[in-house]
């Protein structure tokens, strides 16, 4: 593990009892009790994850709206200030250069958080088609970021922070300078759950003290620190796109099934928007689908779907839900096929297993 990127936290893993794993070329964990515990910890209570390894870029300047409205698939300028806002980069062809959050400072002064294998490819990215007035920096290295996820996170962290009322904080929403037990940052009500909860950005060297108040603080409650794994398995059942996997230079935002945060109509023209304009009217030919096995099988990433002879597509993510007790997935498939209750088959190590497809997301909170 010492030739991997590490984060701020890295040391703490093991007292916790963190199983370390390369991800992407980072050391992080993977599970600290098990992947089950943690999924059901934030489900019904809460769980804190270490995603220090996100990439944080500064787009300042007076020329900054104007710019990010050409970069970005989704209006900025609907962007109020101390608001976030989930959007995407493409390509001419309408290829994925990475899904992120915007969030507003304010005027003139923004924040991307962007995926961790996507850091240095983002920024070249954003330089390469930098205009005058517009200053882009990539302060990832000096900022760690925890999220703390679960319905009970608010009064977890409440408890912590004497100086905001989080209730405040509304969904897609964030405050600066928030004192966390005598350390500042700033907190957003995001995540990557489908549950309420909270992103954490903080300064590098303020991370550890961090992480330990919140789990020592949320011990009462059964907060549980969380691995990767668990991040997954909850982010898979709400629906939310990883890059890599449901996003990607060869599928769309569209294709993908996040074509809310793609505006074609909005006034500054963005990269890749005559293709993904003509993909929203007429419709793309590969869309999204949930999938749920009929028989016995798990669709994993990468496996294959046909219908009968004909291949049509293929899984993107697949487990066995820990909410609902069934084997699903997301495959892209051809649009004929994406109809509910369409019967398919997966190519499960050589042999073709029934499945249907079924509505998404796989669980949505009811509060």
């Amino acid at each position: 593990m010492a030739d991997l990127k590490q984060t701020p936290l890295y040391e703490v893993y093991k007292e916790y009892g963190g199983k370390t794993i390369d991800f992407g070329g980072w050391a992080l964990p993977v599970q600290f009790s098990s992947i089950k515990e943690e999924h059901e910890a934030v489900r019904t209570r809460a769980g804190l994850f270490d995603v220090s390894h996100m990439g944080e870029i500064e787009v300042k300047g007076e020329g900054a709206l104007g710019y990010l409205q050409k970069m970005m698939t989704n209006d900025v300028s609907k962007i109020k200030d101390g608001g976030a806002q989930y959007t995407a980069m493409c390509y001419d062809d309408g290829g994925t250069v990475d899904d992120l959050l915007v969030y507003k400072i304010k005027d003139n002064d923004y924040l991307l958080v962007v995926n961790a294998a996507n850091i240095e490819k983002d920024y070249e990215w954003l330089k390469q088609h930098g205009t005058d007035g517009v200053e882009i920096n990539n302060i990832s290295e000096h900022m760690a970021q925890l999220a703390l996820q679960g319905p009970l996170a608010e009064g977890v962290l409440q408890r912590l922070t004497d100086n905001h009322s989080l209730s405040d904080i509304g969904f897609f929403k964030f405050q600066t300078e928030v004192n966390i037990n005598g350390r500042h940052a700033l907190v957003s009500r995001t995540g990557y759950t489908g549950e309420d909860g909270f992103e954490i950005y903080c300064d590098a060297n303020d991370a550890v003290g961090i992480w330990k108040d919140i789990l020592q603080e949320g011990e009462q409650d059964g907060v549980l620190p969380c691995g990767l794994g668990a991040r997954d398995t909850l982010r898979f059942e709400a629906n939310l796109a990883l890059y890599g996997q449901e996003l990607s230079t060869s599928i769309s935002p569209i294709e993908a099934g996040i074509g809310f945060a793609v505006k074609v109509n909005k006034e500054t023209p963005f990269i890749g928007q005559e293709v993904l304009k003509q993909q929203k009217e007429e419709g793309a030919s590969r869309k999204m689908a949930g999938i749920e096995m009929i028989d016995r099988g798990i669709p994993r990433h990468g496996y294959k779907v046909f219908s009968g002879e004909e291949e049509i597509g293929e899984v993107t993510t697949g487990t066995q839900s820990p909410t609902l007790k069934k084997n699903v997935g997301l495959a892209l498939l051809k649009k004929e096929f994406t109809s509910l209750d369409t019967e398919v088959q997966v190519e499960i190590r050589g042999k073709k297993v029934n499945a249907k497809v079924v509505p998404t997301p796989f669980y949505k909170r009811t509060k």
